[in-house]
């Protein structure tokens, strides 16, 4: 700011990491005339990845971000309320914080390829999927994307199509898993890999029968945006984040034992009309509120 001379900046710091330092960025960057915008992004401090002395940082650093800003721009209407209950009163001189909410958006076209295609093609047989036959979800394989609830309940459940998972492997939590659920032995649970090929990713959730979204501690999640764009038919984990997303374009499933695998033996036998139906609806609601034009024009009038 200062070697460019730049009048009125907005500093805008994603994510609540830099916390012990907030007050004096603040005080810096209000001197050179600026404004301090924060993006609290989800609940860090909530997960499991985090050992205790580093939850418990996230969520002091939080605070301390929080207090220290002159906007709060949350993702997810749910975040900013979380805002308010957690730090009304806790601003500077006792102020409550000043919020807004602009979503997050994802890429809503459809995969260039065609069904035929070499490459999808290939990826099939190599996978041993089939188009409208298989349970997909894409995510990263941590503990609170609810991988566990998801694999248990799909094996108790009747249905004869596939699950694929598209993670990054870690193997100690693999093997957790394994040992508590012996998956292995269920050949309808297909670990995948992952893909990274974007036009082949689109396609595969487009082909998918129905998409599991399973994150608990978000805010927007980009990948249920892209699912609710893609995939007609969407199981959702029922936490105010999702509900929020898709409201009545999903089917809603809880953490008990046994919810889950119950939606899948409905979701199985669901007509295709419906299913179509329910899909179109989804594709609607994320081209009104999701696309990157609506939000990219959201951030210019903040600005």
């Amino acid at each position: 700011i200062k070697k460019n001379n730049i009048e009125n900046p907005i500093v805008y710091i994603m994510a609540c990491r830099i916390g012990p330092f907030a007050k004096h960025f603040y005080k810096e960057i209000h001197r050179l005339g600026g404004k301090v915008y924060l993006n609290p992004d989800g609940h860090e401090w909530m997960r499991a990845k985090w050992s205790k002395p580093i939850r418990k940082y996230w969520k002091i650093s939080e605070q301390m971000m929080v207090k220290y800003c002159d906007l709060a721009i949350c993702d997810s209407v749910n975040i900013e309320k979380y805002i308010h209950e957690q730090y009304d009163g806790k601003g500077i001189n006792g102020k409550n914080p000043n919020t807004t909410f602009i979503a997050y958006g994802a890429d809503l076209t459809p995969s260039k390829l065609s069904d035929d295609d070499e490459k999808l093609v290939e990826w099939y047989k190599d996978k041993g999927l089939s188009k409208k036959n298989y349970y997909l979800v894409v995510g990263r394989f941590v503990p609170e994307n609810s991988f566990e609830i998801m694999i248990r309940e799909f094996m108790k459940s009747k249905s004869k199509r596939d699950f694929a998972l598209i993670t990054n492997v870690n193997e100690k939590f693999l093997n957790e898993l394994e040992n508590k659920l012996h998956f292995r032995g269920d050949s309808r649970i297909k670990f995948v890999g992952t893909v990274y090929d974007q036009e082949l990713l689109k396609k595969i959730r487009e082909n998918a029968y129905a998409y599991f979204h399973g994150h608990t501690v978000g805010g927007t999640n980009p990948s249920l945006i892209e699912a609710l764009g893609s995939t007609d038919l969407n199981l959702l984990v029922d936490v105010g984040f999702n509900k929020e997303v898709a409201e009545d374009c999903a089917l809603y499933w809880s953490q008990e034992p046994g919810d889950l695998a119950n939606l899948i033996d409905k979701a199985d036998v669901m007509n295709v009309d419906e299913i179509t139906k329910i899909g179109k609806k989804a594709k609607k609601r994320v081209s009104e509120e999701y696309t990157w034009d609506k939000i990219c024009g959201q951030y210019e009038d903040v600005f």
